[in-house]
């Protein structure tokens, strides 16, 4: 690491924490020919993910989105938002952990909908509802027949 002052590259860690609600680490170095210090953050660096959309266009993947169609499908049920997290940082684990670098929107929404279906059942339809865009009463209810047999 270069010395931001005198240009040198003979630095050395002094002190290393990792800074809390973020996966970097923060590092105090000191340098060696002017004895100045400074701080430096380390990063891990990730490949960005892309999301196949149904009209075949790409876009950047955006947790935002994932978790705000989860949140709306959760709206007024008995679910503590620390569940929502929970299930977020798991479906996050489970996108993240593939090989591709590219995921259709299809493959996001049946892992958000298997999710669901295990933490919440009404969560689960209104979901299911707009993913699956259902057009008629009747889809609807095949849906939920799937909850009524044994």
């Amino acid at each position: 690491m270069k010395c931001p002052f005198c240009g040198r590259d003979n630095t050395r860690v002094v002190d290393s924490r990792p800074v809390e609600d973020t996966n970097s680490i923060r590092r105090r170095r000191m340098c060696e020919s002017c004895g100045k210090r400074f701080t430096t953050y380390e990063k891990v660096e990730t490949i960005p993910l892309s999301v196949i959309k149904k009209d075949q266009n790409r876009e950047p993947y955006s947790r935002s989105k994932v978790q705000d169609g989860i949140l709306r499908a959760c709206y007024k049920r008995p679910i503590p938002v620390e569940k929502i997290e929970e299930i977020m940082d798991s479906i996050e684990g489970e996108i993240f952990d593939r090989a591709d670098r590219e995921i259709s929107s299809n493959q996001i929404g049946e892992i958000v909908m298997e999710h669901l279906q295990a933490l919440d059942a009404v969560a689960y339809v209104r979901f299911a509802s707009v993913y699956r865009e259902f057009k008629d009463v009747s889809t609807f209810m095949e849906e939920l027949k799937k909850f009524m047999e044994p």
